[in-house]
């Protein structure tokens, strides 16, 4: 069965507009930070500026130009954290070379730390305390697992990457003690010897190395789960753009073996913009005192 993410994201879209439309006073408010002319960030800005709209939350994009300074962005950083109808702050990556990307974040308000990159807000995960912000693409994939009726306690999950933005929380997330999580969580990377007989093992098997069709059909025990994370773009002159789009897996071949799976486009990706409207929503009812379940 194919997971449909743009479905999922579209209802989870729909509950936060309606919970918003019967919000009192200011509506939630998400700031955006870019910096130079990146073609694929401005995509998502547009992405995720056209959801806010959609949903109700108030969007401002803040855009720079590639030499500005670091303590310049960090300055703005600083003036957008002091503003107390902000309730999300987001800097599209990646950044220019020049500015350090860990410290842009880092100076991000915990509070308002809507992409859950901040240690603070890392670090609230590890020890599964709720009031932090959960990285947004680790969450959307829980929230996939969890509208698609798929039980994750038991089960032995096999993540292969250990970014700082999926692999790690994901890991976290997934070892919680919590009805939705329970899981064996084993993380593969690059270094990772027998990695084939570690795939075949998994019950869920998350994919997000980067690395276009990597993980073949031999990899994949039969009727397993299979969530593709990776956005590949790989030439391919037959098409009118002259490229195309593919995941981590092996979509075509991988596909009859499991029992669920995510397609690319169309799987993870919408869900990581849901996320980031529904921690946005989350701020605005911490800020506000409100209870948001």
């Amino acid at each position: 069965m194919i997971i449909d993410g743009v479905k999922i994201a579209t209802e989870i879209q729909q509950e936060l507009c309606d919970y918003i439309k019967h919000l009192h006073g200011r509506p939630p408010s998400l700031h955006v930070v870019i910096v130079g002319h990146h073609p694929p960030s401005e995509i998502y800005v547009k992405r995720k500026t056209e959801a806010c709209f959609k949903t109700g939350i108030q969007s401002q994009t803040h855009r720079f130009p590639s030499e500005i300074t670091e303590s310049e962005l960090l300055s703005h950083i600083q003036r957008l954290n002091a503003e107390p109808e902000i309730d999300g702050i987001l800097v599209q990556l990646p950044l220019p070379e020049h500015i350090h990307s860990s410290r842009i974040t880092q100076a991000i308000a915990p509070d308002k730390d809507v992409d859950g990159f901040h240690m603070m807000n890392l670090g609230k995960l590890l020890i599964g305390d709720t009031t932090g912000f959960v990285p947004c693409t680790p969450l959307g994939i829980q929230t996939l697992l969890i509208r698609s009726s798929i039980e994750t306690s038991g089960k032995h999950v096999v993540i292969l990457g250990r970014s700082q933005i999926v692999g790690k929380p994901m890991a976290a997330l997934l070892m919680q003690n919590t009805p939705q999580a329970n899981a064996t969580v084993t993380v593969a990377h690059s270094q990772t010897k027998h990695l084939k007989s570690i795939c075949q093992s998994a019950d869920i098997l998350i994919a997000a190395m980067g690395k276009p069709r990597f993980v073949t059909a031999d990899m994949v025990k039969e009727g397993s789960v299979v969530i593709d994370v990776g956005i590949n773009r790989i030439s391919a002159s037959h098409l009118p753009k002259g490229y195309e789009i593919v995941g981590d897996v092996d979509f075509e071949h991988v596909q009859p073996k499991s029992a669920f799976i995510t397609p690319v486009p169309g799987g993870v990706g919408p869900m990581t913009i849901a996320m980031l409207l529904s921690n946005t929503l989350k701020s605005y009812c911490l800020r506000e005192g409100l209870f948001l379940k």
